[in-house]
């Protein structure tokens, strides 16, 4: 099949935009004619956009299903880690991803997981050990070693972490990083092991020494941590050694946009376009070895048509040759008979189950204080703050006044004490919230202002063998996540559609919160400081020890 696409040819290597038309065969590109000066009235043709660095699974969709959605917005690629799925269900959870993805027209680069769990001080559904790692690096189709999150095991030279590692140095593929506000020499003898990517900064002076040390740095913007702002200014300096990412990313984020705001908000910023595009579409190609094209003879044509180069609209966007995404409009064809894969084995539970006492460790009877854990917005990271508690008997109660809530969380794999502990800034009036995508182990995290309503949202999640629910004066309202707890096997735009109306109805409990679930998922990821709560208790993230 023979295709041509007339319009602006955007050269990336070359740094040049003429005008010229693109011959795709069997969906390789063959020639590249190009014939003057651009046009402005008509579109530009560019390499398509990669997503750097994304779990997939926080998009509540299944990998087929995500790809319907973002190639509208011109992104062909994702370097996809399979964390998420991979501490519910394993090695199964991976393969899960790797064969629904291979059922569209769209390029899933996934890595090995290498931290599942990612502690000991949680639950998680499996285990991936370091003989698992070794056996899918070895196959094609896995392009690197995910995020190594066990930073300090790395500087102690814990074998397993470096059995890993050397896994991915044995096939000479990359190793991605994962170190929040690891500075100095710790930094320099983290990167000297081997991870060469991190997206974890969220300053631009760590994100500066990082890339002194020669690690690479992704610029994060996903529906809770967004580090745009802060290091955007990087890629005036460093145009070769910067990405984009989403990392975890809502439907409702994913149906507004993709890796094309970014660009579009960075020319905004004054970000010369070639850098821009430099980090949008040719760097991670290029560090992870991905088989995706790059606007150039013989590449395959994975290639996107845009109306101009300052807001990026994508007219369309094509992924080896064919056209899947036109004029805001997904084609690809949904895949038929989705199957699901889960982990979920816990019972209903009752209000008196998450009861605390004054015997709570962290409680100071001697200044009648409570540790709290202080939610950010637009950051993983939380504070550590000591606040008055408010006590009837020998009973810790929340201050909604004061929001000062209740957090909990409860083990999804089997039947437990359940983890209970006080948070600010959810901001909640009235009801509750829970969810089973609770970062790294996806047990059940909930947050409320009184045990009756978390009860209700825990149940409706145990019910639903995974999800996410909201409690108000009306009752429940609960998104069912039937693969691994995770994602939605459902149509993309339908699941957006359930997700924007649970949404809505969470911050109606006035939160002020500009993605409440999200937040919630990242509560209980212990390898972010600095204060989290596993189902196993509250946890220092400095000392990182349990309280």
């Amino acid at each position: 099949m023979r295709t041509q696409v007339t319009g602006n040819i955007v050269n990336i290597f070359e740094q040049t935009t003429r005008l010229g038309t693109i011959t795709i065969e069997d969906g390789i590109i063959t020639a590249i004619e190009l014939s003057g000066e651009p046009d402005p009235a008509l579109p530009y043709l560019l390499p398509g956009f990669v997503d750097a660095h994304v779990h997939i699974e926080s998009s509540l969709l299944v990998p087929s299903e995500f790809a319907r959605m973002a190639v509208v917005h011109g992104t062909v690629a994702t370097v996809s880690d399979p964390h998420e799925i991979a501490n519910v269900c394993g090695m199964a959870g991976v393969e899960y991803m790797i064969e629904n993805g291979s059922t569209v027209p769209f390029h899933f680069n996934f890595g090995a997981p290498s931290c599942v769990p990612a502690t000991t001080f949680e639950t998680a559904g499996a285990v991936v050990d370091a003989q698992d790692v070794a056996s899918l690096m070895a196959r094609p189709e896995i392009k690197y070693l995910s995020e190594v999150m066990n930073f300090p095991g790395v500087l102690a030279g814990d074998a397993d972490m470096l059995a890993k590692m050397a896994a991915a140095k044995e096939h000479g593929k990359p190793i991605d990083g994962h170190a929040p506000g690891l500075r100095g020499e710790d930094a320099r003898r983290y990167i000297a092991a081997g991870p060469s990517t991190d997206h974890e900064c969220f300053t631009e002076a760590e994100a500066r020494e990082k890339l002194e040390y020669g690690m690479k740095v992704l610029i994060r913007e996903g529906s809770a941590a967004r580090n745009f702002e802060a290091l955007i200014p990087l890629l005036y300096d460093y145009p070769n050694d910067i990405m984009f990412c989403s990392d975890d990313k809502h439907p409702d984020s994913l149906l507004a946009g993709h890796i094309n705001q970014l660009c579009a908000r960075a020319i905004a910023k004054g970000i010369p376009l070639f850098n821009v595009l430099q980090a949008a579409c040719i760097n991670p190609v290029l560090h992870y070895g991905l088989e995706v094209g790059l606007l150039r003879k013989g590449d395959a044509a994975d290639l996107i048509v845009v109306r101009n180069l300052e807001d990026f609209e994508v007219l369309q966007t094509y992924i080896r040759g064919k056209l899947v995404a036109e004029n805001g409009v997904s084609l690809i064809a949904r895949t038929a008979g989705v199957t699901t894969i889960n982990n979920f084995k816990c019972t209903p539970k009752t209000p008196e189950q998450f009861r605390i006492t004054k015997d709570a460790a962290w409680y100071d009877s001697a200044t009648n204080t409570i540790a709290v854990i202080e939610a950010l917005e637009g950051q993983l990271i939380t504070n550590k703050l000591k606040l008055p508690a408010t006590l009837e008997g020998d009973t810790l109660l929340p201050d909604v006044a004061n929001d000062i809530l209740k957090i909990l969380v409860v083990n999804r794999y089997q039947d437990a004490p359940v983890a209970v502990a006080f948070i600010r800034n959810f901001g909640l009036k009235r009801g509750a919230l829970a969810s089973s995508v609770a970062h790294d182990s996806h047990n059940i995290v909930a947050v409320g202002v009184d045990d009756a309503s978390i009860c209700a949202v825990v149940n409706a999640v145990i019910e639903k063998e995974g999800g996410l629910a909201v409690a108000n004066a009306t009752g429940v309202q609960a998104l069912g996540l039937p693969v691994a707890g995770l994602m939605s096997n459902d149509d993309a735009y339908v699941v957006a559609e359930k997700y924007i109306a649970l949404d809505a109805a969470a911050k109606a409990l006035d939160t002020p919160l500009a993605a409440p679930f999200m937040t919630l998922s990242f509560m209980a990821l212990l390898v972010i400081p600095h204060l989290k709560l596993s189902d196993k208790g509250l946890f220092d993230g400095n000392g990182f020890r349990l309280m």
